[in-house]
């Protein structure tokens, strides 16, 4: 059994925490997903001994990074790479962005994984001087380059096109030209501005079902050119109206990190594929759900993914953009990586009580692969916040 931990709760106060032993998740050898098309957005990991500037130049581990590619392909999900969650546009450059791409496909065809990556705009200033013809060649570029490299295109929300569009117009403009020039199917990615305060009033208008309909606009009459949306929004509501509203060849992808399990579950009108964050933190979980959902077993897959939603909630909590520390934190507890560092510094983004939260909420969704390896990680962590453990006194919370 794990020892007790001392933790921080509210008020400044301690108390003792008794993890749970490990239950491993149930993930069938060999088995496919086929119901269900199921991308986790991965983290990237980075190189703490690089002697660089971690805020400008933070350099990445390519084995380590890798090798968290190949754990999600082994589990039966899908990559997206070079995303939100890789801390694209926050930390991770597109230069940068290119030689992730470039490694993590050559991975996913040594070992049959699918891969999908980001394609956007972040080679532009998002400021007002840029013009849509600037926006349009920043898109072909990199749409060109994922596409050369042989992975399908996430067509990623544009922080220079928000800046730059004086209306709805300009969207469909710009979307309708980038679009004719892809040679397959992609995934558009609207992204709100919980995620990227710099994507407020995307598509041209604030309100949400206005922005709703030019965005299905762009897709009706580009249906061939696009496999399907990805919606990042955290209102399941708005997401299963569009849902519905598709066309019947374009698929939807959760980007709801809150309320993932009932859209990738569905109604009797459809269901939601899953392009996903919390899935590089929950991913055993993720596949063991997902594969007795393919078995018709309901029953198991809620039991396990409602079990993981408060920890979702907790990661992906106020400012929501700082999910990627939690998201490493989880990797660095289940020894996916060594060293809680992130690029740009990001892992004081979280304070020493949020991480504690999660530590408690991962334990108790059964998602602490090595629970005495994660107690003892968690340890270091509280003792760099000058909480230290053993029989010293403290003010123990009942």
């Amino acid at each position: 059994m794990v020892g007790k931990l001392i933790l921080p709760g509210e008020g400044r106060t301690l108390y003792s925490y008794q993890p749970r032993d490990a239950a491993p998740f149930h993930i069938p050898n060999g088995k496919t997903l086929n119901s269900r098309t199921a991308f986790s957005a991965a983290h990237v990991v980075a190189d703490p001994l690089a002697d660089t500037d971690p805020l400008s130049d933070g350099q990445i581990d390519w084995d380590t990074t890798m090798a968290y590619r190949h754990h999600l392909w082994s589990l039966g999900l899908s990559v997206a790479e070079a995303m939100d969650t890789a801390q694209r546009g926050m930390g991770l450059s597109w230069s940068r962005a290119k030689e992730l791409i470039h490694r993590s496909v050559k991975e996913a065809k040594a070992v049959g994984g699918r891969i999908a990556s980001g394609a956007g705009t972040d080679q532009l200033a998002p400021v007002p001087e840029v013009t849509l013809e600037d926006v349009e060649a920043a898109y072909e570029e990199q749409c060109g380059f994922v596409e050369k490299e042989g992975s399908q295109v996430i067509l990623m929300a544009s922080r220079a096109l928000a800046a730059c569009a004086k209306g709805p117009d300009d969207y469909v403009c710009v979307y309708n030209r980038v679009l004719s020039n892809v040679s397959q199917p992609v995934i558009l990615h609207w992204l709100g501005d919980m995620f990227d305060p710099s994507l407020q009033g995307y598509w041209g208008h604030r309100n949400l079902d206005e922005a709703m309909d030019v965005c299905l606009g762009i897709i009706r009459e580009n249906e061939t050119k696009v496999d399907g949306i990805k919606i990042s929004l955290l209102d399941a509501d708005k997401e299963i109206k569009m849902r519905r509203l598709l066309p019947g060849s374009v698929r939807m992808y959760t980007g709801d990190d809150f309320n993932y399990p009932a859209l990738i579950k569905g109604d009797e009108q459809g269901y939601s594929h899953a392009l996903l964050g919390i899935f590089d933190a929950i991913a055993p979980a993720a596949a063991s759900a997902l594969h007795a959902l393919e078995e018709g077993n309901l029953t198991a897959y809620d039991s396990i993914l409602d079990k993981t939603v408060p920890l979702a909630r907790h990661i992906f909590q106020k400012p929501t953009f700082s999910y990627k520390t939690g998201v490493v934190f989880m990797a660095y507890l289940n020894n996916h990586q060594p060293h809680f560092r992130m690029i740009g510094g990001m892992e004081s983004a979280r304070s020493i009580t949020h991480l504690a939260d999660l530590f408690v909420l991962a334990d108790q969704a059964g998602l602490l692969e090595e629970p005495e390896l994660a107690a003892e990680r968690m340890k270091i962590v509280l003792a760099q916040a000058g909480i230290e453990q053993g029989d010293k006194q403290w003010m123990i919370k009942a």
